[in-house]
């Protein structure tokens, strides 16, 4: 495909729809200070900055298996995580010293942009085996577009998170 040529089809459908989850991650952090984007709003330890920088670690992970290279999870042994383990699985979900909302911003339209091409150029029907963990038994397949549907989802999921976050910290909202 030549870059004059446009997307059209399912692949198009994708791009869009995980254009429309972007944007409301991205316009929940909207206006908020490096401070806010950090604060703890709720009883949750989640909050706007850190929901941005853990959608975009997990999408990376993502497309290091759409690639074909495996996934992020299959380097942990479940039964033995070591502290240091379990600390960079926490910073993946808060800004930590020197990290800021604009970096992350940033970071995320990188990731997004690689993903975009990624849709563009992949085999959608390729399937790869998901690494075994205490919530996946061994020997299920997703497939390249499966993959893109996940993360759509995730970021859906994760932007209501950060839309309730917000709201508590100055009564915006995403929507209404």
């Amino acid at each position: 495909m030549t870059e004059t040529q446009s997307i059209t089809g399912e692949r198009a459908d994708i791009l869009s729809y995980l254009a429309e989850k972007r944007h409301f991650l991205r316009f929940t952090a909207q206006g908020l200070t490096d401070e806010q984007a950090n604060t703890r709003s709720t009883v949750s330890e989640l909050t706007v900055g850190g929901l941005i920088k853990h959608v975009t670690e997990v999408e990376k992970g993502w497309q290091r298996f759409a690639r074909g290279e495996g996934h992020v999870m299959m380097d942990i042994d479940f039964e033995n995580i070591t502290p240091e383990q379990a600390e960079e699985f926490a910073n993946t979900f808060r800004l930590t010293d020197g990290e800021t909302l604009e970096g992350a911003l940033a970071d995320y339209e990188e990731v997004a942009a690689d993903t975009a091409e990624l849709v563009r150029t992949l085999d959608l029907d390729a399937a790869y085996e998901l690494p075994e963990a205490p919530w996946q038994p061994p020997g299920v397949f997703w497939t390249v577009r499966r993959v893109f549907l996940h993360i759509a989802g995730e970021t859906a999921q994760h932007s209501g998170h950060a839309d309730i976050v917000r709201e508590a910290i100055d009564g915006q909202k995403t929507m209404g």
